[in-house]
């Protein structure tokens, strides 16, 4: 029975997925920004489409997260991250991206990513 309700919650994930990235993509100019959420730890990375290649990508699995002294998977983190990764961004010469959320709400740590993106210099 719970297995059940799990895979109907994965697979309705993989639909509203594709059904993002049938709309979102990047270029080598506005590569696109995506965001993943595990358990323990966030992930970004920007991807130009065109080629399939990662251009960049920041995670909190890094030991510079550790030291901070809070949870790699909160409100703070993500902010971090975002800042990050739009450093990043920003010294290859890279100012817009297409924020792609993945499927998840725009709220929480997600929200977070992309208003540290968005100090860094980021343009959506």
């Amino acid at each position: 029975m719970i297995k059940d309700k799990v895979e109907e919650k994965k697979r309705r994930r993989l639909r509203i997925k594709r059904s993002i990235r049938k709309k979102l993509a990047g270029t080598a100019e506005r590569p696109r920004l995506t965001v993943y959420k595990s358990n323990r730890y966030l992930y970004v990375q920007a991807v130009d489409d065109e080629r399939g290649h990662t251009l960049a990508f920041a995670t909190t699995v890094t030991s510079d997260f550790k030291e901070f002294g809070y949870s790699r998977k909160s409100i703070k983190a993500a902010e971090k991250l975002g800042e990050k990764i739009g450093k990043i961004l920003v010294d290859k010469g890279i100012k817009r991206v297409v924020f792609d959320r993945n499927g998840y709400p725009y709220h929480g740590r997600v929200k977070a990513i992309a208003d540290g993106a968005r100090k860094a210099g980021l343009e959506f």
